[in-house]
């Protein structure tokens, strides 16, 4: 009995020690997360990570040495730089990864140089110098130096791999989209999204008067054509009545502005504030501004079908729909039929019948009734 005691005594020790365990363990759970992927990729096309040459100049451009507090303002999440070499050339390459497309285009234009092409070979958008390539991709924004045009080409698989979004962190902004193209001067479009990355960005305006608190959001472009170089300044804000109060600001500050807005003009519509401010005369720098106008835009994460192509759908649906119901309900009539007929022949089999006569039940008793009335003549 002694040793079954010491045996039981033992196992009940055991279990105490494996609760005290469990209990410990509970306690102390942590919540284990996947580390997000790397921003740059170890190789893309024939590029492929290692060690890069000695520098021999200092870059022109660097997303190192942007203005802190306008990319700041951008929301940026991580960053990343790796180099890579192909035949004996190495290229360094610097990736950031902002909140939301927003943050990635604002930050684009805060780097972007005047003397870089902007186009839409790499990315959502490029821009390409002499001697660096700047392009986005969803939320990324990514340099390239020392290169040229004639890199694009061999970068667009690393604009390929970098990673996607979509939802609305994937929505590009609106207010650029409103820039007149006739006189506008290449790459003098700025965006920003705070005080600080307008001032960076050569804004005309006191910066910190705009109502950044209000998300607002500011457009700077340059034009210069036969009619003289004007700054336009566009201010997107939630509400209409949001946009009024500024819009009566500016009017008020104009005349202490200085020479160069003695031809301003300013204009609103909607949730838009407009001012076109340089050396235009008062006339074409008013029609610069009304012909500018709100608009609308849906934004989906898949393609739209033509409305042609879905009402024809619609209409072969409920076609289909029609003749697969008229289908069945003959269907049904057939075997209702059946069901009832062979039933009742059935029966009449069973009770020593003929299952396709019953002339008692088929006769309709047409025949008269009574006899045929006759009538005598009148003197009768």
């Amino acid at each position: 009995m002694g040793l079954v005691f010491v045996h039981r005594r033992g196992v009940f020790a055991g279990i105490m020690l494996a609760g005290f365990a469990i209990g410990a363990l509970a306690q102390s759970a942590t919540t284990i997360t996947e580390p997000a992927s790397p921003l740059l990729p170890q190789s893309f096309g024939e590029w492929k990570a290692g060690a890069a040459s000695p520098a021999t100049e200092t870059p022109s451009i660097s997303l190192t040495t942007v203005n802190k507090a306008a990319l700041e303002e951008s929301g940026p999440q991580r960053s990343q730089v790796a180099d890579y070499t192909h035949n004996g050339r190495s290229i360094h390459v610097e990736a950031i990864q902002f909140n939301d497309r927003t943050g990635a285009y604002s930050a684009f234009t805060l780097v972007q140089r005047t003397d870089m092409r902007t186009g839409k070979e790499l990315g959502s958008v490029d821009a390409v110098g002499d001697g660096a390539v700047l392009f986005t991709v969803g939320t990324s924004l990514v340099l390239a130096y020392p290169a040229t045009g004639a890199d694009v080409a061999s970068l667009k698989p690393l604009s390929e791999v970098m990673p996607k979004v979509s939802g609305p962190k994937g929505v590009a902004p609106l207010l650029p989209t409103f820039v007149p193209t006739k006189g506008l001067v290449e790459g003098s479009v700025r965006y920003a999204i705070g005080a600080s990355s307008y001032a960076a960005e050569g804004g005309v305006l006191p910066a910190q008067s705009l109502g950044w608190d209000k998300s607002a959001e500011a457009v700077t472009a340059q034009f210069a054509d036969r009619r003289g170089k004007e700054t336009l300044t566009l201010l997107l804000y939630p509400t209409p009545a949001i946009a009024g109060s500024f819009t009566k600001a500016i009017q008020n500050g104009i005349a202490s502005m200085g020479p160069s807005f003695a031809n301003a003009k300013v204009r609103r519509e909607g949730d838009l504030v407009m001012l076109a401010s340089g050396s235009f005369s008062p006339d074409e720098a008013q029609r610069m501004i009304e012909n500018i106008h709100m608009r609308q835009e849906l934004s989906f994460d898949k393609d739209v079908q033509p409305v042609f192509h879905t009402e024809v759908q619609k209409t072969f649906s409920l076609l289909e729909s029609i003749t697969i119901l008229s289908g069945v309900m003959m269907l049904a009539a057939v075997l209702l039929g059946l069901f009832l007929g062979g039933g009742r022949a059935a029966i009449r089999v069973m009770r020593g019948k003929s299952a396709a006569s019953e002339p008692e039940f088929l006769s309709l008793h047409l025949d008269p009734q009574n006899k045929a009335p006759k009538f005598g003549s009148p003197q009768s």
